[in-house]
């Protein structure tokens, strides 16, 4: 699919120049640095050499002095609490640091993960009632609940108390709950909006060693799993994000919890491990519990303390993780099979898949997976408990949630945010739905946002590609959403030695450029390129700069992300 190559806009040259100077760097990087919000030598030693006394004050939060006060309670008089969240990473990783916390305090605990295929996402009234039936007095609602209002009422009636940790988008009206800890609430003044789940509850275990003069191991030794809840439900990596992530991966390499060490193992690497590496390897598999059997199998493993029982449970998880693999691939194909037989389908803005056989656990990955192949808003859906459930996703740009507001008169229940969400529909409404849909992004989307653009930092000379300049580079990570790896745009460049094809569809080549040394390159995806480049024939590269290891060798190389050949752009 072709992608427009779309330069940043370069900050004031004055300040670039300033900040290179101070920093001693190359002014393309000092370029990057500013375009990221990084102006002066404090904002640069913030960014490069972060600290956990950057981490905003817990109490900022609105009514976390309530929620600590409610935990108080409970733990002084010896309630029953449990600890309730998500099956995805983001809600295994949440319940499990929460309940190990306050676990520490109290032996009358319990977590519960709702079953993805009877009860689905969010507070359920099954869920309620098994605490009804165990004595609960308090439940911990991680990563869900801003929206379940008439499940907290219910639970209100039964005498259960809730406090929410929640870090979507509210509703119109708050839950009835004791506390409500949500930074995208509007009355909520905590200056970072964009924590994960995970990381709301690493907020509270931080108030609470906060207002019991506990040392700060009690909350920071549960970084990595904050970390992997970041990667994984792709936040952005900035502000206190970046800080939480860049010492959780830290913990991750140096001294991980017993469950993530042995899932690490299990992968066939256990050090070096980068945000990339834990959202393809690490994530795919916690997830996996909760889509092919049951989140409770994550929060276990998560959550065990013997190497032994830790490696029998990540074997589990990693054979739950290959039948997921085989079942996305399925749904996959079949799901590319009535697209690309019907006309219809094919020339439409957006697509809506349907059949009641698909998994209900892989379906949000089939709808990446198709938005991946057409590039537009894209919904997938299955049949569950006599409705529809689907699962969507968006192009960069454009606000899918939105647009589901718009389809909210034909929807049950629907969340998420800009890029991704779930709804529940009436079978009956499926045809109105599709129809509305269309039309609804059909009128708000442009023709630009339908074609996926490479976003390209900075053009740069292969001669400026040192060890520092990598050495530098490596310093911005971890890199993700609103952090992402530096691009860069290089042309004229011509190949060393004829390219090759590895993997089936990968194209390895050597490439220099007038006066520069020769450099390693790979290009993902890019085999087509083997017959079309020709010898002394420029062309134009962009790139991400990255370290290979090889045998415990380290080389640079360029990771091409697009070719560029007589001004026609390919990926």
């Amino acid at each position: 699919m072709k992608k427009r190559w779309v330069q940043a806009v370069k900050g004031k040259a004055e300040v670039t120049d300033s900040l290179a100077q101070q920093l001693n760097i190359d002014t393309s990087l000092a370029e990057i640095l500013v375009q990221r919000g990084v102006s002066s030598f404090q904002e640069a030693k913030d960014f490069f050499r972060p600290t956990l006394t950057q981490l905003y004050d817990p109490f900022i939060m609105k009514d976390m002095d309530k929620a600590i006060a409610r935990i108080g309670q409970a733990l002084t008089a010896g309630e029953s609490i449990m600890i309730y969240g998500d099956y995805d990473v983001d809600g295994t990783t949440s319940v499990a640091l929460v309940f190990s916390f306050f676990g520490q305090f109290t032996q009358n605990i319990e977590y519960y993960i709702p079953d993805r295929h009877k009860e689905g996402y969010g507070i359920s009234t099954a869920g309620i009632d098994y605490a009804a039936s165990k004595g609960i007095t308090l439940i911990i609602a991680l990563d869900c609940g801003i929206k379940s209002n008439d499940k907290i009422a219910y639970a209100n009636t039964l005498k259960i108390d809730f406090i929410i940790c929640d870090h979507h988008l509210p509703g119109d009206e708050l839950p009835a709950a004791v506390a409500i800890l949500d930074p995208k609430r509007t009355d909520c003044p905590y200056p970072f909006k964009e924590l994960a789940g995970c990381g709301i509850g690493f907020k509270l275990a931080q108030a609470y060693c906060q207002t019991h003069n506990l040392a700060t191991e009690n909350y920071e030794r549960y970084l990595d799993l904050v970390m992997v809840s970041i990667a994984a439900d792709i936040v952005p990596i900035v502000d206190e994000n970046r800080t939480l992530a860049y010492f959780g991966l830290i913990k991750l390499n140096t001294n991980p919890c017993t469950g993530l060490k042995a899932l690490m193992e299990s992968c066939g690497k256990n050090k070096d491990f980068t945000i990339t590496d834990v959202v393809f390897t690490l994530a795919p598999r916690i997830n996996a519990a909760g889509r092919m059997d049951h989140g409770n199998q994550a929060v276990k493993m998560l959550l065990c303390t013997a190497d032994t029982l830790a490696a029998e449970q990540s074997l589990f998880i990693n054979i739950q993780n290959t039948d997921r693999k085989t079942s996305d691939q399925n749904i996959t194909a079949e799901a590319l099979a009535l697209i690309d037989e019907s006309e219809i389908l094919i020339n439409k803005k957006t697509t809506v898949v349907y059949n009641d056989h698909w998994n209900k656990g892989v379906i949000g990955i089939v709808a990446s997976r198709l938005t991946e192949k057409y590039y537009r808003p894209t919904v997938v859906l299955t049949l569950s408990n006599g409705m529809l459930t689907g699962s969507a996703r968006s192009v960069a740009g454009y606000d899918l949630y939105e647009a589901l507001l718009n389809c909210a008169d034909l929807l049950e229940q629907f969340g998420g945010h800009k890029f991704a969400a779930g709804m529940t529909i009436k079978p009956e409404n499926i045809a109105a739905f599709t129809e509305r849909f269309e039309a609804v992004v059909a009128a708000t989307i442009t023709e630009n946002l339908l074609c996926p653009e490479i976003q390209i930092d900075n053009e740069i000379l292969l001669t400026q590609i040192d060890g520092k300049f990598q050495r530098i580079l490596a310093q911005m990570a971890p890199f993700g959403p609103m952090n992402p790896a530096p691009v860069f745009v290089s042309h004229n460049v011509f190949y060393a030695g004829r390219p090759y094809i590895v993997g089936a569809k990968h194209l390895k080549l050597s490439i220099k450029q007038q006066n520069s040394a020769i450099f390693e390159a790979i290009g993902f995806g890019l085999a087509e390129f083997e017959q079309l480049l020709q010898p002394d024939q420029p062309f134009s590269v962009c790139y991400t700069i990255e370290e290979n290891v090889w045998k415990e060798q380290k080389r640079l190389q360029l990771n091409i992300k697009a070719i560029e050949i007589n001004n026609q752009s390919y990926k």
